[in-house]
């Protein structure tokens, strides 16, 4: 049986008196925040490593700014999620490039914004979320009866509230919108239950995500644009917020990262390469969380959909694997 991964509080981590030099050549411990729809990834990089000639362990699991906070002192190898530019903040407050690095792109064109039913959208049509400065409008999207419209938002301490939170100022929000927040996949199954039983519902999401499959932008739910780019530590993305065929989702467009410190980077080249090589197409992770969806959740399922990906993609598997090798 799988081992049950450890929990870490953040207070724990930074205890742990590590210095980024501290690394174990032959022993890789990945690190992620406890979501199903991360561990894909996960088991697939960790896969490769043992390939590798890597003893991996089972991942540890703690909040997602513990877990930077513990690949930077050395207390993990590694994290396989990390989103960029969303987190550079978090990014630049442990050190930036000197301290840790952003090995290859694992994920490319990672999507966040704001949906409505699409009902209500045509209904009304609203096509902006500043349209919902207008109180009758909002008043739609209200759940606990206060007027404002309730918005389905994100987890503290995963960055996008912060994006959210400036835009709520930013486009004059504040007296008819109200963030919605708590564990994320606590909330959003009721906002899919809303808008299956045909209730207005706001949400916030991103893709990759098994969310978008069975809320699909264009047939259940619509994105709404903003009026322009605002986000916050003075960032001005402009260009990467607007989407092809979607138009200015107010987010930045994201890529995906494995993480390391630099000093465990420098003493494990193969491992490096090997970061630096993977890709995960995003169709194949969005499928793959569907399976989660359905209930296929446990780590032996999930390690199971990581080996099935590698046997379809075996050829450039194996390519990344022999180029990784020769690194050493």
């Amino acid at each position: 049986m799988i081992k049950k991964a450890v929990w870490i509080a953040a207070g724990m981590l930074l205890a742990v008196q590590l210095t980024p030099n501290t690394v174990a050549a032959d022993s890789v411990k990945p690190i992620y925040q406890g979501v199903s729809e991360e561990l894909f990834q996960t088991y697939i990089v960790g896969m490769g490593l043992e390939e590798l000639g890597y003893e991996v362990d089972e991942p540890t699991v703690a909040q997602m700014q513990a877990s930077f906070v513990a690949v930077v002192n050395g207390d993990a190898s590694f994290y396989p999620a990390f989103w960029w530019p969303l987190h550079k903040t978090f990014w630049e407050q442990q050190g930036g490039d000197a301290v840790w690095q952003r090995a290859g792109t694992l994920v490319e064109n990672s999507l966040q914004g704001y949906l409505i039913d699409k009902a209500t959208a045509e209904a009304q049509d609203i096509t902006t979320l500043d349209q919902l400065q207008d109180p009758e409008l909002a008043k739609l999207f209200d759940i606990d009866g206060n007027g404002k419209a309730d918005l389905y938002g994100c987890e503290t301490g995963w960055g996008c509230e912060r994006v959210i939170e400036h835009q709520l100022d930013a486009y004059e929000l504040r007296d008819t919108v109200e963030h919605r927040q708590g564990g994320y996949f606590a909330i959003i199954p009721d906002a899919v239950e809303r808008i299956r039983s045909g209730q207005p519902t706001l949400y916030y999401t991103w893709t990759p995500l098994w969310l978008s499959g069975v809320l699909r932008p264009g047939h259940e739910v619509v994105w709404l644009n903003v009026p322009f780019t605002s986000l916050p530590d003075g960032r001005t993305e402009e260009d990467s917020t607007t989407v092809e065929g979607i138009g200015n989702l107010g987010f930045a467009v994201n890529t995906q990262h494995v993480i390391a410190s630099t000093a465990w980077l420098e003493a494990n080249p193969v491992a490096g390469k090997w970061f630096e090589l993977l890709q995960i197409p995003i169709d194949a992770i969005n499928a793959q969380n569907m399976l989660v969806n359905e209930g296929e959740k446990s780590d032996e399922q999930i390690r199971q959909h990581a080996r099935d990906w590698i046997e379809a993609n075996q050829a450039q598997w194996d390519s990344w694997i022999a180029e990784a090798q020769a690194a050493q």
